[in-house]
């Protein structure tokens, strides 16, 4: 196997690992950028493949970056990029955990919790534009995101009624 190809794998999802605050989806900009525009792994029709194929299975969030493994690097690229994503974290949480429990009411617990929320709203938002930008779907794609980010904000509908309706406005748009 391409070990140089392997090592930039690890170099890329080990520190990517500890940005995950929100879960997977909040580091989906930064594997786009580093997948696409800065090693040239997958091409933005690769990656909405790949993307889409990690949203519809089960699992947790960050399996894109096994599936980028793979694309790259076969099954050893898989294990490598997964080992990578969730080993770093995992250690980190583990001991975070700890130290929390000792300290669970501190003042600076609740100040850094509160400070962790708006960081990963914000890097799911990124998420969110990245993946909007990578689709090609223009301003209908920009549009439907708009109009069921603010169905899903103030009322209670149900989320399959949103993803029918943005299916029915593309079959429109596109027939």
């Amino acid at each position: 196997m391409n070990a140089p190809i392997l090592a930039d794998l690890l170099a890329v999802f080990a520190p990517l690992s500890f940005l995950t605050i929100g879960g997977g989806p909040s580091i989906v900009a930064d594997i786009h950028r580093q997948a696409v525009d800065i090693y040239g792994w997958l091409t933005e029709s690769e990656f909405m493949d790949l993307f889409a194929i990690s949203r519809i299975t089960p699992g947790p969030g960050s399996l894109l970056v096994t599936l980028v493994g793979y694309r790259v690097a076969g099954g050893l690229g898989a294990l490598i990029a997964s080992v990578a994503i969730f080993v770093p974290s995992s250690l980190l949480v583990y001991g975070l955990a700890r130290l929390w429990a000792r300290h669970r009411e501190a003042t600076w617990t609740r100040v850094i919790q509160a400070g962790l929320v708006p960081v990963a709203a914000g890097m799911i938002l990124a998420a969110s534009c990245t993946v909007l930008r990578a689709a090609e779907g223009g301003p209908w794609a920009w549009s439907v995101a708009a109009a069921s980010t603010l169905a899903l904000m103030y009322t209670r509908i149900n989320p399959f009624l949103l993803l029918g309706a943005g299916a029915l406005v593309f079959l429109a748009v596109l027939s």
